[in-house]
């Protein structure tokens, strides 16, 4: 099976390219039409929302979700993309109180939320596409632990 976007050789019992992360169609079908998740919400919906509140959404859909896998690959990465996020800026918050270079933390804080706020809004969208984006890293953690 090849990739109708990138063009890759996939497995024949794959969803989603191993190259690009798009959706693959069944040979001979039509389209490609998404299981409901186990929520009842369409995957790319269900995917979306598992970036909404950041790790907190995550969690939620992990524990729900028992079915789907693009859910609970979407879900397990934001737990690690945000949760990540939240303990990087818990600890510069601690490091802010140093006197005299709390400004360096400040600055690095403020780059880090913007860098998360571009990082969140470009997730709901990939999972509302249907694509199942790798973060670096991330993305490799929650594809093993789904």
């Amino acid at each position: 099976m090849f990739c109708s976007k990138c063009g890759a050789e996939n497995a024949d019992g794959g969803s989603f390219c191993k190259q690009c992360g798009v959706p693959l169609q069944a040979s001979g079908s039509s389209g490609y039409v998404p299981a409901r998740a186990g929520t009842g919400l369409e995957p790319n919906v269900a995917g979306l929302l598992c970036y909404v509140l950041g790790w907190i959404t995550g969690l939620i859909f992990i524990l729900i979700e028992k079915e789907n896998d693009f859910v609970r690959y979407h879900a397990m990465q934001s737990i690690v993309v945000f949760g990540a996020f939240t303990i990087i800026q818990i600890i510069l918050s601690i490091l802010g109180l140093i006197p005299y270079i709390w400004i360096l933390f400040y600055v690095i804080s403020i780059l880090l939320g913007t860098a998360a706020f571009v990082l969140w809004i470009f997730l709901m969208v990939k999972a509302y596409q249907g694509e199942r984006y790798r973060v670096p890293y991330a993305g490799d953690f929650a594809e093993k632990h789904i």
